[in-house]
């Protein structure tokens, strides 16, 4: 029997190439926008929610690997995009993935996901073995990459090496600015129903300011649910500008980058929020810059933690949630100072995921509950914040009759 070179089969021609900071090239089939892009490598094990995640804000300035192998399988749809800013560009730079795209199998989907990445200026590899990738970012860390299509395949692969070697480390960044508001805004929306879509707030029980560090729309969904009247605000807003709007409660979001960084003009807010006793809930890199205000440090992960099947364990109640993750710093539990309590841990490495301000309504979460992932094991949290803004409510109005 002939080999198969001799009966003329050939080797696709590599249309995109994914380039480490160490020198490694690999190639693949691009997809999405032809276009080259550089981040950082991480991998994200989650089985469903991929325009979720390319819509998160949280991601800017990373590529993402899909342990999955068949991502866009059921397409994509305006209604579950993450980025408050529908016209917004996302934050994530690439994607890495298994299998090419198949032609969308859902009843919700409004368009291929090769059209999506393409008109969100998203480049994208295919025909990898991601396996082998995660595993390689398990044992060495997070590379910095360059990721280049062409579907022409010319590629300068000296220069794209250059480019990934000299990357800067996301240690120091602030990848606020880019993905924040750049003005006020109300939130009024509430979370999708079967058959419904979308609601509305009727009747709002309390006003909660969201200072927006690359806030996701699932969190001010849950948060317009549990009664809240939301006004979000841009990153850089003083405390000030955040109480002349009398908050009942002020919420810290998720987002991008090196919290110390971000910490530089984010820090001294909170403190001051924190002087003036307001309910505070904050949730990712807002869980981590409360912690820095309060005096804890924080550090950067080795491989992070990104997906939807992480197991935490509150110790307030005793419960395992499974939940969603997406960071690459995390709190070091061993700098919590007296009074900051630990009230979630990882259950895959022990690493911080949750504190809570002794005797105080404040409180923050590392992982993202509006994610649903369990899929609502955490959605207590957003119950917990209101009732702590209930319970301070209780007390003002007390002072105010008696005074």
């Amino acid at each position: 029997m002939e080999n198969g070179w001799q009966n003329g089969w050939a080797e696709p021609k590599a249309t995109a190439l994914l380039v480490l900071s160490d020198g490694t090239v690999i190639e693949g089939q691009g997809l999405g926008a032809t276009t080259k892009a550089s981040g950082e490598l991480c991998f994200n094990t989650a089985m469903t929610g991929y325009e979720e995640i390319l819509t998160d804000p949280s991601y800017a300035g990373q590529i993402i690997t899909f342990t999955f192998p068949h991502i866009g399988n059921v397409g994509v749809n305006d209604e579950d995009i993450e980025t408050v800013n529908m016209a917004s560009s996302s934050g994530v730079r690439g994607v890495v993935l298994h299998a090419p795209i198949t032609e969308p199998a859902n009843y919700r989907a409004s368009r291929h996901l090769d059209a999506w990445l393409k008109a969100r200026n998203i480049a994208g590899i295919a025909g990898i073995d991601t396996r082998a990738l995660t595993a390689r970012i398990r044992e060495g860390g997070m590379p910095n990459a360059v990721l280049a299509f062409d579907p022409d395949g010319n590629f300068d692969v000296e220069a794209l090496k250059r480019e990934a070697a000299g990357l800067p480390s996301m240690d120091g960044l602030d990848l606020v600015p880019p993905v924040t508001t750049a003005q006020r805004f109300d939130w009024d929306q509430t979370v999708w129903e079967w058959s419904k879509g979308y609601g509305h707030l009727q009747d709002p029980a309390y006003r909660v300011v969201a200072v927006d560090y690359g806030i996701k729309r699932n969190i001010l969904r849950l948060l317009a649910a549990a009664g809240c009247a939301v006004t979000v605000v841009p990153a850089t807003t003083s405390a000030d500008d955040i109480l002349a709007l009398k908050p009942d409660g002020v919420f810290l979001s998720n987002g991008p980058g090196d919290p110390a960084a971000t910490g530089e003009y984010a820090v001294p807010v909170i403190r001051t929020l924190l002087d003036r006793d307001v309910p505070i809930f904050g949730i990712c890199l807002g869980h981590q810059m409360l912690g820095l205000a309060l005096g804890a440090r924080t550090r950067k992960m080795k491989q992070g933690h990104h997906g939807a099947n992480h197991p935490v364990k509150d110790f307030t109640t005793d419960k395992v949630e499974i939940v969603s993750m997406n960071h690459g710093f995390a709190l070091d539990r061993d700098s919590l100072p007296e009074g900051v309590v630990e009230t979630h841990a990882s259950l895959f490495d022990g690493s911080n995921c949750g504190i809570a301000l002794s005797g105080r309504p404040v409180f923050s979460v590392q992982h993202h509950p509006e994610a649903s992932p369990g899929p609502q094991d955490s959605h207590y949290l957003f119950k917990r914040f209101v009732e702590n803004m209930a319970s301070r409510h209780g007390v003002a109005a007390v002072a105010q009759h008696n005074a």
